[in-house]
């Protein structure tokens, strides 16, 4: 009697699927004692199930319908797959996204045909994007699970995966919908989820984070690392279930469509030459053919790097070393392999001079070991900001103006392996758990990384470049971004221990001003500077950096500012600088600019400086202690000194555009007195700003006492003129 395929499907963002598909194949060995195969289908993810199961399968499923036509036995398997000592077999997916596109789909459906007469159960993770693979699964399968969580946008997910298997005729009976990680406090309950997709839950499996956490831990599947845990009692009560009801046996009974899977992957084909002019692969962005990029150059690069894949293993080589001799080695030992697959390659009508060879082997050395196509963009000193929409759209910044890149990555793998080269030595992490993470890079440029399933057209990736040369006052008086008189009066402030905020957009500039700034603080102080990604640059000798963390994979370890706020105290600063208030921290800042800290410097977003204390009232509030708004304006208005407000301009220069004065409370309201005030009076021919700093008249109140202190401050400098 032949077995039964098991399809694992659902929607991204963290269902769960992977999870189910070995902890369901794996209850059903525990109860039944049928030995049976897990499959990993799920192109996307690329080894999920090596992880889930703590395995490293030397071949793969794309191996597997490559192989020769012939019968199918168990030995012929063998080589293919781990027959574990639990008592499970398992197939994992393909290590790359290079290596899906070899997928022979004829090949997958003859084995998928004759697995069954080798297993009673075979489970096959086929991923969520209903590609021609996961649909050749489908057509072999006896039952089809679909595994949803109890959140309105999954839902949203399992309808849209719902509605393509009944669009694709398959029979509704064949499809069970798996609730999975579901609590008694959830806002939907089982009967609204029904409701809301139209189809009964078939189980609800209980959500029990710990177990689930400490199991990926440990790269044992839950069914086998706690056995007596709740949700693990479930899976039982699961397969026993499917077992009393004779769930299986009655559904293969049901007549399957057939060829729906070539069906498809011919009408993407056709679709994509059509939108390319019979040459271009955009119809296969989401999907894993053998049909390449259309460029020979990048079909060229992708070979070269499979190569050196196959000749090094990247991953466990060590690429975040800083020893610039190490490095050197690497990189002449990563060549030498390069050169030895392209003499493998025909290179005589595309790399027809040395300098076009010498380009090549230049690009996959930076994909292999660097930061591929960014590392030409990071060594540009005229390009500001690099901003990553997609594999094949790279916009810089230039002279403030952003401008479409030439250069494009080869591939959604190689961007991945650039996001790890940055996260991984910084000790943190990015994946569909946490999609997204700020870091930095060893110069100290800033990086923002959010991934699929919240980036829609793949991995994004910001980086806000460090500039190589440390910028000075001088520098921002040369820029426009101020005058020297302004750039002296500032000096004067910091000088004295004037507590001062910096605001403005994103992308203002607020960061290099905070920089400037800090350099006036006296080199005899003891200087605390607190940072999410430590981007500060202080010339003087005391200085104490302090950098936020992250949660870890448990969901333990994170250190917020706030927490380093409060550490500093302790500390025994003369001068705190943080880089940025968002949350409670600013009351923590608040309250240390009270309490003797003065001289403290912070920036925040803010479009005015009138704009900026409403801010600083409401991040006052996140800190949760329910102080009433009269207490609060008080501590900022006996806190701040100076508001600097920085702006972009429309021709994408950053200037200092207000100088604002806090002078206290007039009632409920805290009094601000501008100034210097940047005043703009047109455009010139060249569409650039023209403009001039103007001072209010106004004399700041604390003159008096920086003059009190000895400082020398001419009166001059606040007349109008």
């Amino acid at each position: 009697m032949a077995g039964h395929i098991i399809a694992i499907t659902g929607g991204k963002g963290g269902v769960g699927k992977s999870v189910f598909a070995a902890n369901f194949a794996l209850a059903y060995l525990k109860n039944f004692k049928n030995r049976p195969l897990i499959i990993d289908m799920d192109l996307n993810s690329l080894g999920d199930q090596n992880l889930i199961l703590g395995q490293n399968p030397p071949r793969s499923i794309v191996d597997i319908s490559k192989m020769p036509q012939g019968p199918l036995d168990i030995k012929t398997l063998s080589p293919f797959m781990v027959n574990s000592p639990q008592g499970y077999h398992f197939i994992g997916a393909p290590r790359d996204s290079i290596s899906a596109k070899d997928m022979d789909i004829e090949g997958l459906g003859r084995f998928l045909k004759g697995i069954t007469q080798l297993f009673d159960l075979v489970v096959i993770d086929v991923g969520s994007s209903m590609d021609p693979f996961a649909l050749k699964a489908l057509e072999y399968a006896t039952a089809i699970f679909v595994v949803t969580t109890a959140d309105m946008i999954v839902m949203a997910q399992t309808r849209r995966i719902l509605s393509k298997i009944q669009e694709l005729l398959f029979p509704p009976e064949m499809v069970q919908v798996i609730l999975n990680r579901y609590s008694g406090s959830s806002l939907l309950n089982p009967q609204m989820i029904q409701k809301n997709l139209n189809r009964a839950i078939f189980a609800a499996l209980p959500d029990d984070l710990p177990t689930s956490e400490g199991a990926l831990a440990k790269s044992i599947p839950m069914v086998l690392a706690a056995p007596n845990a709740p949700v693990v009692r479930a899976y039982h009560d699961l397969v026993r279930k499917i077992e009393q009801s004779q769930l299986f046996p009655q559904l293969a009974k049901l007549k399957k469509p057939s060829g729906v899977a070539n069906k498809v992957l011919a009408d993407i084909k056709q679709a994509a030459n059509a939108s390319s002019g019979g040459g271009g692969n955009e119809g296969f962005r989401n999907i894993r053919v053998k049909d390449g990029p259309s460029d020979p150059w990048t079909s060229m690069k992708l070979r070269i790097h499979k190569g050196l894949v196959e000749r090094m293993d990247l991953k466990k080589t060590n690429t975040d070393t800083d020893d610039p001799k190490k490095l050197a080695v690497l990189r002449e030992r990563t060549q030498k392999v390069i050169l030895e697959v392209l003499e493998s390659e025909d290179t005589s009508s595309l790399l027809s001079s040395r300098e076009l060879k010498a380009q090549i082997i230049k690009e996959v050395l930076d994909e292999a070991l660097g930061l591929g196509p960014l590392e030409d963009l990071l060594a540009d000193d005229s390009v500001t900001e690099v901003m990553v929409n997609a594999r094949d759209q790279i916009y810089i910044e230039k002279g403030g103006k952003p401008q479409l890149s030439k250069v494009v990555f080869s591939s959604e793998l190689q961007m991945m392996n650039v996001v790890e080269r940055i996260v991984t030595p910084l000790g943190r992490r990015v994946d569909e758990k946490v999609p997204y993470v700020d870091a930095r890079l060893p110069d100290g440029s800033r990086v923002h990384i959010i991934i699929p399933p919240l980036a829609l057209r793949g991995p994004t990736i910001t980086i806000r470049k460090f500039p190589k040369k440390r910028i000075t006052a001088k520098d921002l008086v040369q820029y426009g971004s101020m005058t020297t008189e302004v750039a002296d009066f500032l000096r004067s402030c910091v000088e004295a221990k004037l507590n001062v905020i910096v605001s403005g957009g994103t992308g203002s500039g607020k960061t290099t001003l905070l920089n400037v700034l800090s350099n006036f603080i006296p080199e005899t102080d003891r200087i605390i500077t607190i940072e999410d990604s430590a981007e500060l640059q202080l010339v003087q000798p005391h200085v104490v950096r302090l950098e936020s963390r992250p949660k870890n994979i448990e969901g333990e370890g994170e250190v917020t500012i706030r927490d380093l706020v409060k550490s500093s105290l302790r500390m025994r600063p003369d001068r705190i600088v943080v880089g940025e208030c968002r949350a409670g921290e600013a009351l923590d800042m608040l309250q240390a600019m009270n309490t003797g800290h003065d001289g403290s410097l912070t920036t925040l977003h803010a479009n005015s400086p009138r704009e900026a204390i409403q801010r600083l009232e409401t991040l006052v509030m996140m800190a949760g202690l329910g102080l009433p708004s009269k207490a609060i304006r008080e501590t900022v208005a006996s806190a701040v000194n100076i508001i600097i407000q920085q702006s972009r301009l429309s021709d994408g220069s950053r200037k200092v555009t207000h100088i604002s004065e806090v002078t206290g409370m007039q009632g409920e309201v805290i009094s601000l007195q501008d100034i210097f005030t940047f005043k703009q009076e047109g455009l010139d021919k060249s569409r650039k700003v023209i403009g001039r700093f103007v001072p209010t008249g106004f004399i700041p109140k604390f003159v008096e006492e920086l003059e009190a202190k000895g400082m020398r401050i001419s009166r001059g400098i606040f007349s109008v003129k």
